[in-house]
């Protein structure tokens, strides 16, 4: 999954507007630290790391969170979209705290595109958190479209812990033909997953983590 264009320079001569923007919006949303070892927002995002923190390192991480899912604008989290995994990733994930649902269609084509590596967890913790009837439609059809590729190892087991939470509050069944023996969820797994790993991609631990990015972000509208 390589980026759809090339790097872009950080220096200030040549750069347009829309690299400006871009640069700018990087810098004040994606890379904020909530510790002193960490190399940024958007890696305290991709690893879950974030919920571990406790006491004043979480307050560093929340506050800032919350704040920004609020207050970003849709110019800049159109840019963050446009370009680069953590940029992507780090946008999902302020669009969903937000629920901004209105970015539906947007962060659905990006997951089905599947553009660069490390976004897509971002794109299924957005739907997830969106919670309706079209967010599992979308998680459907990427699981579809990408567990018989088993050459590849994208945002699989994510896309099913998110698809299974939709239905457990939905009330459907979408997941259920990836999950049932012999399924392709489990052929994908046999195939691209070591023998000795598998117990990790087990659907019910895809959704309990899931959970905890969902749970936890639901408690963000009342931090401590």
């Amino acid at each position: 999954m390589a980026e759809p264009r090339k790097q872009r320079g950080w220096g200030l001569s040549g750069m347009t507007p829309e690299d400006i923007a871009y640069r700018n919006a990087v810098r004040r949303y994606v890379l904020p630290r909530a510790h002193r070892r960490s190399i940024g927002r958007y890696g305290e995002l991709g690893n879950g790391r974030f919920l571990r923190f406790e006491g004043a390192t979480r307050r560093r991480f929340l506050h800032p969170m919350l704040a920004d899912a609020a207050s970003i604008t849709d110019a800049d989290l159109n840019s963050l979209l446009s370009y680069g995994w953590r940029p992507r990733l780090t946008a999902a994930w302020l669009i969903g705290v937000s629920r901004r649902t209105s970015y539906r269609e947007r962060i659905g084509e990006l997951l089905l595109d599947s553009e660069v590596a490390f976004a897509g967890g971002g794109y299924c913790f957005a739907l997830a958190r969106f919670g309706a009837h079209e967010d599992a439609a979308i998680l459907t059809a990427y699981l579809h479209r990408y567990l018989p590729r088993t050459d590849l190892r994208y945002d699989q087991p994510v896309a099913l812990g998110a698809l299974l939470r939709l239905d457990s509050r939905l009330g459907t069944a979408h997941a259920a033909p990836f999950t049932a023996s012999g399924g392709l969820y489990h052929r994908w797994v046999e195939a691209v997953v070591h023998e000795t790993d598998r117990a990790a991609y087990a659907p019910d631990r895809e959704r309990e983590t899931m959970d905890q990015f969902c749970d936890f972000a639901g408690g963000w509208s009342t931090p401590d």
